[in-house]
């Protein structure tokens, strides 16, 4: 009977780490250099999610502590603090239909996220705008 226990405890245990989900603080990292980037937090909201700059990492200095590149209601906000993705909504595994903002050119696109199948602390994020897109991999820190 004992053994049954911790049977189910260890099987509960599994489906728990199993079934992370993408909200937590995640670091970007350069695809050239390697370097990390900045820190994303992803939250929820309702029954959407959204993702904001923790804290910018960049050798750039003052001139890339705001969104110059951005339009409208972003133009020259500070950096930290930033809400770059929005919008997303659950779809099974994948989390879709909103939008994220790269700081650096000022564009938005649309956005899905999901994250690696062989490794959770891994996030897919992918902005494309109709069929050209880019994937990029932020780790959960």
């Amino acid at each position: 009977m004992k053994n049954i226990v911790m049977l189910m405890l260890m099987c509960f245990a599994f489906a728990k780490a199993y079934s992370q989900d993408v909200t937590g603080t995640w670091k970007t990292v350069d695809e050239k250099s390697g370097k990390v980037k900045s820190h994303v937090e992803i939250y929820k909201n309702g029954d959407k999610y959204y993702g904001k700059i923790l804290k910018v990492l960049s050798e750039k200095g003052a001139e890339y502590s705001k969104c110059t590149s951005c339009e409208g209601k972003l133009k020259d906000q500070p950096l930290e603090g930033l809400v770059i993705m929005e919008g997303l909504e659950k779809h099974g595994k994948m989390y879709k239909g909103g939008s994220v903002v790269d700081p650096e050119s000022g564009k938005s696109y649309d956005c899905k996220i999901w994250l690696n199948e062989d490794n959770p602390d891994l996030l897919m994020v992918r902005g494309y705008v109709l069929f050209i897109y880019r994937t990029q991999t932020w780790e959960r820190i």
